[in-house]
């Protein structure tokens, strides 16, 4: 009985032992900046909203906050309108992805997958981003919403499209051909 649960075993425990390495080592990269203000990867992230809201015709400045909150603030349009925090990075988001992926390794084109994947949600992330400081200060009245629903499922969508994208069209295709 046990060897018919053994594949579904084996990916879920590689599932596992992956996501807390990463996060793990995601944890120690936070540590290594404690106090300093916001980390280099989500000040890099916040550039980029900034840059994509100053293309879109949104005067934005980037105002560090005091090393102790760890954020930096978007001035956007005249005001102050969001802060930007470690968990606005979506490395968090970008870890359960690619433990995922990984779960139901397939070689080399895992490691081409993951990487593109990863560079979308990067992308969707940036855009996310942008999109809420905009929403925030041409709809204010829509920033809960916004905040808390909207732009988090933007991010966690696409994390399950790939998945599905993942599953469909690559982990499983070498099953889908033994079986015919």
């Amino acid at each position: 009985m046990f060897n018919d649960f053994k594949p579904v075993l084996k990916i879920l425990l590689r599932f596992v032992i992956l996501y807390v390495v990463m996060v793990l080592a995601y944890q120690f990269y936070l540590n290594e900046f404690k106090n300093t203000g916001l980390d280099p990867v989500s000040a890099w992230v916040a550039e980029q909203a900034a840059f994509v809201q100053q293309s879109l015709g949104y005067a934005t400045q980037i105002v560090p906050g005091k090393p102790e909150q760890e954020t930096d603030w978007f001035y956007v349009s005249g005001r102050y309108v969001s802060r930007m925090v470690e968990g606005c990075n979506a490395i968090s988001v970008m870890v359960l992805f690619l433990a995922f992926i990984f779960a139901f390794y397939q070689g080399i084109r895992t490691f081409v997958f993951a990487a593109l994947g990863f560079i979308f949600l990067h992308l969707i992330n940036v855009l996310r981003i942008a999109g809420l400081n905009i929403l925030l200060v041409e709809w204010p009245q829509y920033s809960k919403i916004g905040h808390d629903y909207l732009f988090p499922a933007i991010i966690y969508g696409s994390v399950v499209l790939l998945w599905l994208i993942w599953i469909k069209f690559f982990a499983l295709k070498d099953s889908d051909n033994e079986t015919a």
